[in-house]
């Protein structure tokens, strides 16, 4: 049996070397054949350059650069592709997702489960980023209508047909989490604390945040089109109201002199609700279009083997 590692990696050159010795230390402690796969991002600074000199003298390791900073989830999906184990491990590069604990979701995953994911009881981060973590697993969850949750990370194990079902998904817009989640299959969590980032701070802006949101609920939900409908729907049977009262107060002479704030209020609003949902619906021909393209949604640029 053999068991694959895969990471995403991205401006790790001072913990590149310490990723890769302490999964070797743990992997070499299971008694199984394993591998490494290493999926460098587009780093600017040296961490290629370090991938390839530690490939060098492991030969578990397996270097992979992408051409460009393609993001996060499509180096994952890169890796999981590339991977020939029987178990996957899928765990971010920044050591936020430690390697000691890969003895105990194998453990977990002998239980008989195909998914076992890692349940983030503690978050070293800051409070403001812990508040952006959560607004955007909210929205996220609220809008695909999945039970996501802001303590579930990528870091996991899965079955080999869990990654084939998810390589089989084409979609243009790759989102790790959602597409765990969509495959179905016997799924658990353990807890676990997360620990410090060994360097830098996380790339993740609110402002990406929601950008990937949003991308992720136009891939996997068509709730937005269905809230402005009802949206539309309601203000019809409210504007239906109105004029029936105003038709009466008409027809019994309470109107006296007709009212411009109303007029001017009702146009804004309208105009602004119309041009809300042209956007809506621009956005879903645009991730339409994306799709039809059929581009690959990575590109690899040189790999160490």
């Amino acid at each position: 049996m053999l068991l694959s590692v895969v990471a995403p990696i991205y401006f790790a050159q001072n913990s590149v070397e310490v990723l890769v010795k302490l999964i070797v230390s743990e992997c070499s402690l299971l008694q199984m054949d394993f591998e490494i796969i290493l999926v460098e991002d587009g780093s600017t600074d040296n961490t290629w350059k370090k991938i390839e000199v530690l490939s060098a003298d492991i030969p578990q390791l397996r270097g992979i650069k992408l051409s460009r900073n393609f993001g996060q989830h499509y180096a994952i999906a890169c890796g999981i592709e590339q991977a020939k184990g029987d178990w996957i491990i899928v765990m971010d590069g920044d050591l936020q997702d430690h390697p000691s604990a890969i003895k105990q979701l194998l453990a977990k995953a002998n239980e008989g489960y195909d998914i076992v994911v890692a349940k983030r009881i503690s978050r070293q981060t800051s409070f403001l980023n812990k508040i952006y973590s959560i607004v955007f697993w909210k929205i996220l969850s609220y809008l695909t209508g999945r039970p996501l949750h802001h303590s579930i990370s990528n870091f996991g194990i899965y079955h080999r047909r869990v990654i084939d079902a998810i390589i089989s998904m084409r979609d243009a817009i790759r989102f790790f989490p959602t597409m765990v989640d969509w495959v179905g299959f016997k799924k658990t969590t353990i807890d676990m604390p997360q620990q410090a980032r060994h360097e830098g701070k996380s790339t993740y802006s609110f402002n990406k945040m929601i950008r990937l949101a949003l991308d992720v609920v136009l891939v996997n939900s068509e709730k937005p089109l269905r809230l402005v409908t009802k949206t539309g729907i309601f203000i019809s049977i409210i504007s239906f109201v109105v004029g029936v009262i105003y038709l009466y107060k008409h027809l019994t002479h309470q109107i006296e002199v007709p009212g411009y704030a109303s007029i001017i209020i009702s146009i804004w609003f309208l105009g602004g609700l119309i041009i809300c949902i042209l956007g809506i619906l621009g956005l879903y021909i645009g991730k339409t279009f994306d799709a039809v393209k059929n581009r690959p949604y990575y590109i690899i640029e040189k790999s160490t083997r």
